[in-house]
Formats: structure tokens, sequence, C-alpha cells
């Protein structure tokens, strides 16, 4: 782990195993509260020196990060594969993509705005940092989502204690010894473990604000943990989105599109279409087109050459997609594609396309993240809209149409933080991302991701 700028070794550790073949492959350390405390205190002690207003140096820092995942691409995307699985090339994009979130907030200006100014005051609202932020990352984007909490948080003038998932901590502590090189002492402070120091983060008295990214169960916990002390909470927790194909759309170009997005990183990531609305008179045909794609994927380890999809990342993951692929099965779902996991070892499951299936079924309720994908058949747009909205996530959605008007028009209809008109699943730097009901809290990315980090303040000066 990384505490105050140096290496901190742990007398615990706990396996990492490679999705690809179920083996462990390596040991990682497990944080010991005391350990926790020692980098709560680095943190703090970073926070309370020029690092909070030396802004020319914060942004130079951010720009020496972003250069030095470019330096160590290869030995962090080796990392990522090993303890993800993901495919080489998808793995490589991810590393490729994590750089510009440090540059753009890097370039970003803190916003000074006038209130008043007349002969009686001058007022300004500005934007002044909290302090240390907890950092908790999920185990199906390490780096890239290592850059949406540390970024902004470093640019607005705050410290870091950060903890990436047990499933995957090894690129994000090889990360951590990267920025000891480059940031003081302090300023960004890696540890691992599991729930019992993830709990601990959150209810730590230091911390003033908290950015989660995972499940709404977890995230549940982390809200009341954090509201005792009223630190301030970002909160990520997934979506079951859904993608409504109206009745004029071509059905080949869609579903070639579609496609891609749904099985992206074998179905593991919150914001890709995981619920498919078709209407009834085109139903059997786009069953068939994504029986056809689905049919057409390379599942393999991450690389050999021609992967498209690798495993599953995590056993109970794996285990979950069996689950969820059973029941759906006992409820009547029509399989016309994959349907089950590959032979051999690994968490390698087919990819899946479940027909003549709605809501009740827990794969349509629940959010699979994984390869399994249902296709629900609805008779009126009022009635999709209304089905995609009958749900507690909240995430993104989209409609598909050749009229893309039409497709807005119900796009805005979706009670969810994004909608897309023929796309899904656009996430640059500079948009933000943000959940509706209990896919989230906070707003990630953008101006407004940044102002998370910020607590804004007065300043009146009364004129004589």
């Amino acid at each position: 782990m990384t505490i105050d700028g140096k290496p901190a070794v742990t007398t615990e550790t706990f396996d990492v195993v490679n999705p690809a073949t179920g083996a462990v492959e390596a040991q990682a350390p497990e944080c010991s509260i005391e350990q926790l405390n020692e980098a709560m205190d680095a943190a703090q002690r970073a926070y309370e020196s020029s690092w909070r207003t030396d802004e020319s140096a914060r942004r130079e820092a951010l720009r020496a990060v972003a250069d030095a995942i470019e330096a160590h691409h290869d030995e962090l995307t080796e990392l990522l594969i090993l303890e993800s699985g993901k495919p080489a090339t998808f793995a490589h994009m991810e590393n490729q993509g994590a750089p510009p979130w440090w540059r753009y907030y890097a370039d970003m200006d803190l916003p000074r705005s006038v209130v008043v100014d007349d002969a009686t005051a001058f007022v300004e609202q500005v934007y002044r940092p909290l302090g240390v932020v907890a950092a908790i990352t999920p185990w199906n984007g390490p780096l890239g989502l290592a850059g949406w909490k540390i970024a902004p948080a470093l640019r607005a003038g705050n410290t870091v204690v950060i903890k990436p998932s047990p499933f995957t901590p090894l690129s994000t502590l090889r990360l951590g010894e990267i920025m000891a090189g480059i940031l003081p002492p302090g300023v960004v402070n890696v540890v691992s473990g599991g729930d019992k120091i993830g709990a601990a983060m959150t209810s730590h008295p230091i911390p003033r604000k908290i950015s989660f990214t995972g499940s709404i169960e977890a995230g549940r916990h982390i809200a009341v943990s954090g509201i005792r002390d009223f630190k301030r909470i970002t909160l990520e927790m997934g979506g079951n989105d859904a993608a409504i194909l109206l009745d004029d759309i071509d059905v080949e170009k869609a579903v070639q599109a579609l496609v891609p997005l749904t099985t992206m990183n074998c179905g593991q990531i919150c914001a890709i279409p995981k619920r498919i609305f078709a209407p009834a008179a085109l139903y059997d045909q786009v069953v068939d087109a994504f029986t056809a794609a689905y049919d057409r994927i390379v599942v393999g380890a991450p690389y050999d050459e021609g992967t498209q999809m690798g495993p599953l990342s995590t056993k109970p993951q794996f285990d979950r997609i069996k689950d969820l692929v059973s029941d759906a099965k006992s409820a009547g779902a029509r399989v016309t594609a994959g349907g089950g996991p590959l032979d051999g070892n690994g968490y390698f499951f087919r990819p899946t396309v479940l027909a003549d299936v709605a809501e009740g079924v827990r794969i349509v309720d629940e959010e699979q993240f994984g390869p399994a994908l249902p296709i629900l058949k609805y008779d009126s747009i009022d009635d999709a809209v209304a089905r995609a909205n009958n749900t507690e996530f909240g995430l993104c959605g989209s409609a598909w149409s050749s009229d893309p008007d039409r497709a807005a028009a119900v796009a805005q209809q979706l009670e969810v933080g994004t909608t897309f008109v023929n796309a899904h699943a656009i996430l640059p730097p500079h948009i933000p991302f943000s959940g509706a009901k209990a896919s989230g809290l906070g707003v990630s990315n953008g101006l407004a991701g940044l102002l998370g980090f910020t607590e804004p303040q007065v300043i009146h000066r009364v004129r004589a």
C-alpha cells in the first residue's frame, strides 16, 4: 500500500484470483485499522499544507500523473488483465481512457461569481475544498474510476484515501506507488482490504467527503454511516438501463449498434443497456437479430487472438449470472443464444439472449451485470415507457428510431440521469453523469463533478 508517500507493508494478506483461470495469482495487503488511521492522518496533514492553496502546483501534478499513467501503460494493463479478466484490447482502452480525466481537471478553473457589486457591498461566491476524501472504487473499472474520483478531488484542493475493490486491487496499488513519486506525501494514500476496512473508512471522523461506486445495498450503508457527521456523499450505484426500440427502426442497424454496448466488459458496466424493449410487430425480428449477433461473439482468454469477450470478473458474479439465467428459464423464458457457462476453468459465460420474458422475473427486475440480455415485448410507447420507469434504478436509458426527434421525445420521458438518442453509454469527462432514484446521489464528471468535491463559500465585503 502507499501511506504518506511511502510503501506500507501489512501483516495480513488476501487472495487475488485470475478470472480467466480461477486460480489465485497474487496476494494483496489487508489494511489494518491502525494503518487506516495513519493514512487518514497523513491525508489531513497534506490537506493542511500548501497543497490546498497552490492551484498551479495541483494543475502540474495532475498533468504529471496523466503522463505517468501513459508511461506505465503496459505494466498497468497487465495487472488489470490479471485481476479483472478483461480482454487485452479492452484493458488497453481503459488505461488509454484514464489520462484524459486527469488532464481535463488540470485545465479546469473553479468558478467565482459576483452576487452583489454596488455601493453597499461586494459579494462573491467561491468554492473551497472540503478536506480529506474517502474514495471506494469497484472491480469493473478500477483504473478508470480511480481517475473519476481522484482527479477532481485533487484539483479542488482535497487529499484522498482510496480503496479499490478487494477483487481488483493490484492495478490501483501500483498506481499508488507511481503517484508517490509525483505527489507530495499524503496527498493520495492507497489502502486495500475488504468490507471491514471500507466501513471503517466511511465512518472515520477525518474524511469530509465520501465518493463511492458500487451496489445499492452498500451505498445505503455508506449513506447512513456518512450522515452521522454530515459528510458530503457521492454515490453511483448502478443501473438497469432500458433501451426502447421504436417501430420505425432499421432492426439490423440498431442491433449492430446495441450488441457491442450490451456485451461491453462482459456486460459489467453500470451505464449500458440491460433491458431491450421491442415493439410487438418487430419482436421476433429483433430477437433473431440479437441471437445471430450473440452467437457470433468470440469468448476467450484475455490474450487470445480474436477474443471479443472475456470472463466475468468475479466468482460471485459468475454464480449470480448462472442463477439469474436458471431462474429465467424456470419462469418460462426462451433461451435463443448461450444459456450457460463454457466448459473449463475460469468464469466464462456464453453470451445469452432471453426472449418471452417480462417483469416479475429477476433478470428483468434486477441489474444482472453480465452477458445475459432479456428482450421484452411491448404494445405501445406509453406501455414501454411506464415499464422502463417501473424500477428503483434510474441511471441511463435510450430510445432508438429512424426519426431522432421522435426518439428524443420518448427518451425525455425516462426517469434517469442520462438519456440517449440512438446511442448509449457515451461518458466523456466533460459531460456530467448522475443517477436518479436509487442509482445515485450527486454528480460525477464535468464542472458539476468538480464542484461535488467543494463547499460553496460566500465572501461578503461591506462597503462603508
